[in-house]
Parts: C-alpha cells; sequence; structure tokens
C-alpha cells in the first residue's frame, strides 16, 4: 500500500515536471528561429574566425523584417561607430575631437539625463554631424513593457527633450538599452516609424570602476573587426577616449571606413 502511494506520488511529480517544462518550452518558443512576442532575450553575438562577421541572436534577414540591424553590407569594408551613454563621464570632447581628425560619423544613443545634463554637448554632436538616437528616457528594460503607450512614451519623452535642446525632431533610431528586447518591441519600434540597432562588436568597457587596459581593448576590437560592423562603445569609458585616435588609425589601415548608420 506504501508503495502504491508513493508510485502515484512519483507519476503525479512526474506530470507536473512534464507540465512546467511544456509550459516554460512554449513562453521562450521559436516561431522557424524568430522569437516570439512573448520570449525576451538579452542580444548576444557568437564570435568566429578573425574578422568574420558574428552570429546574433536573431540573424539579418529575420531582424530585417522589423527595420531592425545588427550588421552593415558585409560585401563592403564599411564600418559604423556608435557610443552609448547613459551619464557624462568627462569624455565625450575628447572623443567628438577624434571623431572629427578622422572626419568620422558616429551615432550617440542617450537617455533622458544624459539630455538633461549635458545639453551644450547633445548640440555639439548636432553641429558636427553626427546621429544622436534614442536609448529611451530611463534606460528601462524595454523587454517588460508589453503596451505600446507605455513602450512609445519611453522614445516620445526622449524625443521631446531632444527637440527642446536643440530646435530639431529627433531621427527615428532607436537602441533598447542593455540589449535586451523581444519580438514584440521590434515590432512596436517599428509601427512608431523607428529603426532598431543592435550591433556586431563591443567589449566590456563600461564598468568605471574596472576599466580595460589598451592592450586588453585592442584584442578584442581589432580582431573582432568585420565588413559592415556595427561598434558599440560606451563614451564614458576612459579607455576608449584615450585609444580611440590609434583604434581608428588602425582602422583605417586595414582599409576600412566610416559610414554612416542611417543608410543602412
Amino acid at each position: 500500500m506504501i508503495f502504491i502511494v508513493r508510485k502515484k506520488r512519483f507519476f503525479a511529480f512526474l506530470t507536473m515536471v512534464f507540465i512546467s517544462l511544456g509550459t516554460i518550452f512554449l513562453g521562450y518558443a521559436f516561431s522557424g528561429s524568430v522569437l516570439t512576442a512573448t520570449s525576451k532575450t538579452d542580444w548576444g553575438l557568437g564570435y568566429g574566425e578573425s574578422g568574420s562577421m558574428p552570429t546574433g541572436n536573431m540573424s539579418k534577414e529575420e531582424l530585417s523584417k522589423f527595420n531592425a540591424f545588427y550588421v552593415g553590407d558585409t560585401a563592403k569594408k564599411e564600418i559604423y561607430l556608435t557610443f552609448d551613454a547613459g551619464y557624462e563621464n568627462g569624455y565625450t570632447p575628447k572623443i567628438l575631437d577624434v571623431l572629427k581628425k578622422h572626419n568620422a560619423n558616429a551615432t550617440f544613443f542617450l537617455v533622458g539625463n544624459y539630455l538633461d545634463t549635458s545639453p551644450d554637448l547633445v548640440k555639439r554632436m548636432v553641429a558636427e554631424g553626427h546621429h544622436v538616437g534614442n536609448h529611451t528616457l530611463s534606460h528601462p528594460d524595454m523587454s517588460k513593457i508589453s503596451d505600446k503607450a507605455s513602450f512609445q512614451k519611453e522614445l516620445n519623452e526622449l524625443e521631446n527633450k531632444f527637440k527642446q535642446i536643440t530646435g530639431k525632431d529627433m531621427e527615428k533610431i532607436y537602441r533598447p538599452p542593455q540589449g535586451k528586447f523581444n519580438e514584440n518591441n521590434l515590432k512596436m519600434a517599428k509601427e512608431l516609424g523607428y529603426k532598431t540597432y543592435f550591433w556586431s562588436l563591443a567589449y566590456v568597457d563600461w564598468l568605471e570602476g574596472n576599466q580595460p587596459t589598451r592592450d586588453f581593448a585592442f584584442s578584442k576590437l581589432i580582431p573582432r573587426i568585420h565588413n559592415g560592423a556595427i561598434v558599440l562603445l560606451h563614451s564614458t569609458s576612459k579607455t576608449n577616449a584615450d585609444i580611440l585616435d590609434e583604434l581608428l588609425t588602425k582602422w583605417k589601415d586595414a582599409g576600412y571606413t566610416f559610414g554612416d548608420i542611417t543608410k543602412l
């Protein structure tokens, strides 16, 4: 009798496990290899041989359905410079000086705090021909936002701040904070007229108290550069400010030119 009770409990336990696994699988299911609207992910890359395009969570073709990109034209030795900034750390003026020296166009993805505290730098970015992209008002996990009104508010309120500072309408270019997204986010951004930009080259440069060395930075940024690369750097990084002139020189010496990301 005890054995029968235990056996029943065992089968009940197995049933619960299978139900739970089935629920998880459905919640994070893939349609082909495209993420479903309910699934959540962090943008990630898989690197292969030096100089080759990495693979992303979604392919170029899958992203293109949502006017989203992580890489440009891989047939051209053209790369796209982007900088993310949640706050100003004193290094952007130097970065802008280097970009000007190399006649390199860049896109700065900014949050609300940056526009509040550094309006003069935002004006300089625009005056010197760079693009200012929408990194949301408050830098939330956008994959947790499922309703369009809340999603739109994060973008529109940053647009309003930008127009107050520059007198210009903000370009419809968007990068999800921390690369957190789902398919529904991509769909909503497209419906709002936005292009979404991830990246195909980045490294751990955002830890203010643990900045990478010059050698470490070059060990990641030189071998992994590739045709059509969308490069993500943080303008809060002292290392990036210090190495940028040499980095851009190395990339130019390797035959790369700097493209305009909005032309993708």
